[in-house]
């Protein structure tokens, strides 16, 4: 088999690849249909967040989801359809919602993204990439009496899977964070956490990559993939057409139209989140906060904050629908004492959503040519150096810093 590689998808876990690649010496081209981190990576909250070790489908998501179909502006909400793939993604997707099927993921999830913690760590300082990078932990702020004193079970939980989290009262949030409103009733405070400014981590990275010899390639559409002795052909929208002994799919919702030329199917839907980037107003947060009831994340990035949520299941589009933006907005201001601030810019991106939350990393069987590094939801900056770390491993014929069974490819065939 040829060594050189194609790596597909600009963001996050496909700029990683292309930089542990380039760094042991292999010869690595990456493509991006637009520009460098323009889609999820770009808008996204930011965070490392191992203390969210949870996986998206749970005890009683799916039957939220449904009742909140009716309501635009919720946060988890699902556009009325008769679409056969969506329908069997939900039919899959049930089977996840339950106990059992959370605690084995939440392993999987706390050693990614610790490993991730340690390699955003280790590579920052090494490559003398400016992102503003913090391990300062996050809050999870919460409204609701009842909300909150459920809140203790789940702390107990996660304090099993070795996850460090307490419980704050009242004044011990507003202690910790003076920024929040005086209606707020408690906390978690999750003190493992990091956050940073994810399109200058990427682009940083992606500097890195290239002094290494990674070759990156914008505007670069890849229309097709074909399989051709061993290797994979990369077809491209304008027709160039290039050949490579393996290609790392890092297209995020993209995927599964680009792995069915090979064969591999991919069950997965695109979820759209929002987000809204302001200039800091004078008494904003120092440190990243979660507002439970609302199902959505505020984040200081630098000169900027962020305020991003929602999950929508509604085909892929980036359109904004600016109720949903409205929603945050308000959201926002029952938690926080001060939310005015420039709005910089408004985004919305896909991310990709397998069935049981889990991402899609490893070589596919059917395609020994592939390999698969998508599927992240929500947690592509939390998991992308590892993810990146990974399929270079895979790619070099190494072993695996971590195991990736539970990822495979074809787990849903």
């Amino acid at each position: 088999m040829r060594e050189d590689v194609i790596v597909i998808g600009g963001g996050i876990i496909g700029v990683s690849a292309a930089y542990f690649l380039a760094r042991e010496g292999v010869p690595v081209t990456l493509l991006e249909m637009g520009a460098l981190c323009n889609g999820s990576s770009w808008g996204n909250a930011g965070l490392i967040v191992p203390c969210h070790s949870k996986p998206v489908p749970g005890p009683g998501v799916l039957w939220q989801g449904i009742r909140w179909m009716l309501d635009p502006e919720s946060p988890f909400y699902i556009r009325p359809r008769l679409d056969p793939a969506l329908i069997r993604w939900l039919w899959r997707f049930r089977d996840y919602c339950n106990p059992q099927a959370v605690h084995a993921a939440v392993p999987l999830f706390r050693d990614m993204q610790r490993a991730s913690l340690d390699l955003y760590r280790q590579i920052i300082p090494e490559e003398g990439i400016e992102c503003h990078f913090e391990q300062a932990g996050g809050v999870e702020l919460f409204r609701d009496v009842g909300r909150f004193a459920q809140a203790r079970q789940e702390v107990e939980e996660m304090q099993a899977f070795g996850l460090d989290m307490r419980l704050l009262d009242r004044e011990a949030v507003r202690a910790l964070e003076p920024a929040v409103h005086p209606e707020v009733v408690g906390g978690i405070h999750y003190r493992e956490d990091a956050h940073l400014d994810p399109a200058l981590f990427v682009e940083g990275l992606a500097a890195a990559a290239r002094r290494y010899g990674a070759v990156i390639r914008t505007r670069a559409e890849v229309s097709a993939l074909e399989g051709e002795n061993g290797g994979v052909t990369v077809r491209l929208a304008g027709g160039e057409s290039l050949a490579a002994g393996q290609v790392v799919l890092a297209a995020g919702a993209w995927s599964p139209g680009l792995a069915r030329g090979l064969g591999v199917g991919l069950l997965m839907q695109p979820a759209k989140g929002y987000s809204i980037t302001m200039q800091r107003p004078r008494n904003a947060p120092r440190i990243p906060l979660h507002l439970a009831e609302a199902r959505m994340a505020v984040t200081p990035m630098g000169p900027y904050l962020r305020l991003a949520g929602t999950l929508e299941l509604a085909g892929i589009s980036t359109t904004i629908n600016q109720r949903r933006v409205n929603a945050i907005a308000r959201n926002a201001t029952a938690y926080l004492a001060e939310t005015e601030g420039e709005v910089v810019r408004v985004w919305s991106g896909m991310r990709p959503l397998a069935p049981d939350g889990l991402p899609y990393i490893g070589r596919a069987r059917r395609a020994p040519g592939l390999i698969l590094a998508t599927g992240h939801a929500m947690l592509g900056v939390s998991m992308g150096p590892i993810t990146g770390k990974l399929v270079a491993e895979i790619a070099m014929g190494k072993q695996p810093s971590l195991d990736v069974r539970a990822f495979g490819a074809e787990r849903f065939s």
